[in-house]
């Protein structure tokens, strides 16, 4: 479930992955978009546009578009960020152990273009079919509403 490599993958791994330059991620996305996203930055607690929202949709990567979630998996875990019980499947998400603050937590990224996304938390006690928390940043996510 971890990821600690941070090579350069190599070109049979980038099939079907989104690969932009620094210069290319800096213009596409608002300052605050890439602090987050690219640089693995947290917006502050209960600021996000989707902490409470209970619109039906899917929820997905900012950066690439890529589908993440779905507002079904999302539940109200009163963090300040919004909370989600499992990834749409494994490979929209990849996981790096994240040693900073002092602590020891799983990282979230997006599995198409790397982004930064949040973090994932297990048992924690919540009534949800996977007893865990993808606490995510409403920053790194846009909301497609169901039709």
């Amino acid at each position: 479930m971890t990821d600690t490599n941070h090579a350069t993958p190599n070109p049979a791994a980038t099939v079907g992955k989104v690969v932009k330059s620094e210069a290319e991620w800096r213009a596409q996305l608002s300052p605050f978009e890439y602090k987050v996203l690219r640089e693995a930055g947290t917006e502050r607690a209960f600021t996000g546009e989707y902490t409470d929202t209970t619109t039906e949709g899917v929820y997905r990567c900012r950066a690439c578009n890529a589908e993440l979630f779905r507002s079904d998996q999302k539940f109200s875990s009163h963090c300040g960020w919004p909370s989600f019980f499992a990834p749409l499947a494994e490979d929209r998400v990849r996981y790096i152990e994240d040693g900073s603050l002092f602590m020891k937590r799983v990282e979230v990224r997006c599995g198409t273009c790397d982004s930064h996304l949040g973090h994932v938390f297990s048992g924690e006690g919540y009534d949800t079919p996977t007893d865990q928390r993808y606490c995510i940043n409403s920053v790194s996510l846009t909301l497609e509403e169901k039709a």
